[in-house]
Formats: C-alpha cells, sequence, structure tokens
C-alpha cells in the first residue's frame, strides 16, 4: 500500500496554476490586494490539476491517538491515561476541536492506533462512509499499545512503523471515498512533543534546543530534562533521513506515523490537507521524506507556539495561516485556518472579472 501511494503522488500541475494566476490578474481587485491567499489558492489548483480547484468542502478531521513509552523519563507532568481519557471526551464533544468543528462543519473521525489503556467508551456503530459533524466517531485501529522508550531501544519496529503508516493511508481513502474535499490533521497523546522534537531534529539537522518546547507547559527543570531526554535519542539511534520508515521506527510516536500516512494518502488523491501544530508537522516531515511531491498537498494552518513546529515549516517550505500561540493540538489550529483556505478557492469559483463586471481596470 505505501509503495503504491508513494507512486501516485505527482508534482503540482504547472498549467492549472498559471491558469489560476492568470484568473487572478482579471478579477476585480488590485493584483496581489489578497496576499498569501493567492498563492495559496494558486497552489491548490496546481494540486487539483484544475483552476478553479474544487472547493475544499466537506471538512474531514482525522485524530491519531497513541502513547508513548518515553513517558517513563518524566518527560510530561500528565498521566498516561488522560489520552485514554481525552479520546470518551472527544466522542462525546467536550473538547475544544469539538467546539472547532462544529462551527466549521467538520466531522471528526478519532482513531486509536496505539493508546495504552483501555478506552472508555466503544467504537460508535456509525457508517464509515457518512461523514457527520454531530457524530464524532471512532476507529479502532491498535498496532500496540502504546510505544517502546525511545531511550532505550528503537520505539517501534519497521513493521510495527509500517503498518501505522498504512492505517492513515486507509484513513485518508475512507475520508475522500466519504466525500471530504480537505483533510485536518489532529493528534492526541501525553508525552508526544517528545518524539515529534527527535523526529525534527533527525529530518532536518536542528539542535534539540531549537526543536523541543515546552508541551502542556513543562517547569524549567523538566524542559531541561526533556531537551536531555532528545539528545539521548538522537544520541542512541543512527537515523538517516533517506530513510523515513527507519526513521519513525526508531523515534516516532504510532500517531505521527500514522499522520504521515494520511498525508501521504490525501498527496496521493490530490486533495489538500491542513496541518495542525508540532505533531503534524513532524510528521510532514516524514512524509516528505517518503515523497518530496506530497508537500503540494500540505497547506500549514498555524504556527505553533512549539519552536520545533517553525524549524519543521521552514524545512518544508511551507508559510502558515495563523499565528495565534496555539499549542493545543488536536487539530484545533488546522480548524481555525479552515475558512482561510476555503475563501482563497472561493474567490477564484465567485468573484467577477473586469469585464464580466462592467469595472474599468487601471
Amino acid at each position: 500500500m505505501l509503495e503504491t501511494t508513494i507512486a501516485a503522488i505527482r508534482p503540482a500541475d504547472d498549467a492549472a496554476m498559471a491558469a489560476a494566476r492568470e484568473l487572478h490578474g482579471r478579477l476585480t481587485k488590485p493584483a496581489g490586494s489578497l496576499g498569501a491567499l493567492e498563492e495559496l489558492s494558486v497552489r491548490l489548483a496546481g494540486l487539483a490539476g484544475a483552476c478553479p480547484p474544487p472547493l475544499p468542502e466537506p471538512a474531514a478531521v482525522a485524530i491519531f491517538a497513541g502513547d508513548h513509552g518515553v513517558h517513563a523519563q518524566r518527560v510530561s507532568p500528565w498521566p498516561q491515561e488522560v489520552t485514554a481519557q481525552m479520546i470518551g471526551n472527544f466522542l462525546a464533544g467536550g473538547a475544544v476541536v469539538n467546539a472547532f468543528a462544529r462551527q466549521a462543519g467538520a466531522s471528526v473521525t478519532v482513531v486509536d492506533v496505539g493508546v495504552a489503556t483501555p478506552l472508555p467508551t466503544e467504537p460508535a456503530v456509525l457508517d464509515p462512509a457518512v461523514l457527520d459533524p454531530a457524530a464524532p466517531r471512532l476507529v479502532v485501529a491498535s498496532v500496540r499499545r502504546g510505544t517502546r522508550d525511545l531511550t532505550v531501544t528503537a520505539a517501534l519496529t519497521r513493521d510495527e512503523a509500517l503498518a501505522a503508516v498504512q492505517t492513515g493511508i486507509r484513513i485518508a481513502d475512507e475520508l475522500i471515498d466519504a466525500g471530504a474535499g480537505i483533510l485536518l490533521t489532529g493528534d492526541m497523546g501525553i508525552g508526544n512533543t517528545t518524539p515529534a522534537a527527535v523526529l525534527i531534529a533527525a529530518f532536518t539537522g536542528a539542535d534539540p534546543l531549537d526543536t523541543t518546547g515546552r508541551g502542556t507547559g513543562v517547569d524549567d527543570p523538566t524542559y531541561a530534562h526533556k531537551v536531555a531526554v532528545v539528545r539521548a535519542a538522537l544520541a542512541r539511534h543512527t537515523l538517516d533521513p533517506a530513510d523515513p520508515l527507519g526513521v519513525l521506527a526508531a523515534v516516532g510516536g504510532l500517531e505521527h506515523a500514522a499522520l504521515a500516512g494520511l498525508i501521504l494518502g490525501a498527496a496521493a488523491r490530490r486533495t489538500p490537507v491542513l496541518l495542525d501544530g508540532v505533531i503534524a508537522v513532524s510528521a510532514a516531515l516524514a512524509a516528505a521524506a517518503f515523497a518530496p511531491d506530497a508537500v503540494c498537498a500540505m497547506v500549514a494552518g498555524h504556527r505553533s507556539a512549539e519552536p520545533g513546529a517553525t524549524v519543521a515549516l521552514r524545512h518544508l517550505g511551507l508559510d502558515p495561516l495563523i499565528d495565534l500561540g496555539l499549542r493545543l493540538g488536536e487539530g484545533t489550529g488546522a480548524l481555525l485556518a479552515l475558512p482561510v483556505v476555503t475563501g482563497a478557492v472561493r474567490v477564484l469559483h465567485e468573484v467577477a472579472t473586469f469585464d464580466s463586471a462592467g469595472v474599468a481596470e487601471k
């Protein structure tokens, strides 16, 4: 599945991008007056191979959840059980991601790809082909109950990492087959900013001080310890960015690997994927290492307060749409950026040209 998906990923369509730029020049507005929205709509035209590109709707959030053996190194003050408890909150509709999803009219799919503790709820009996913003659904696709401690051994075997990547590809296919016009990344996993920091350092070569943040808000001693843990993981493993599956297996989380698969699956289907925070962009680095043209499908929703997110976005060549100091995860920043993406495309569909509106040009 992974090889087939990578083979289906193609570069942006230059003709469609040129057509979008030409159309922008004829719309009733000064050239360039919509700033970054214009280039975003051009990129989305290139992804779709059409001008104008399809409206990015309906939107589907995929929240991948997993736990981490490195939690034993005291990198987070939160107990690991919170991962499973938050899944219950997502499914009950009580989390921030649910509030923002309702506002945006986006569906929410929660995927247990490696939660360590038993879930407080059973999978809902819902039609997987229906994207219902009012009914979050649970998919149980657990590869293993949490990763191993990456400071001691590889977090995953290659087969486990591959299974997680392929889970992400499958979820992308299911959501797109159900009609989704854009996928949004979400994540849940206590301790998951630590492997994200290791992944970003591994793929970019940046120093751990620049890739490691405070996650859920750790104090100074815990932060210093967390940086040391990231350094220890980098020293423990031989990480080759040209072998992204090997990097994910050695130091990644199951949700990171699944998110990389989701991004690859979306790129193969020429569907935009709106990235959330530091977990998503660390996974995006892996996706880009698998298939560089996958970046064509990526839209950076926001700039996370986690410093590693800026490092990763710079490496990917992506500019975030909003910058609000967010660091919650779940898909919240991507959901807040969604109207910006939709607006960028709607301009090409609905704004009159100078000729059609009878407006004189300069």
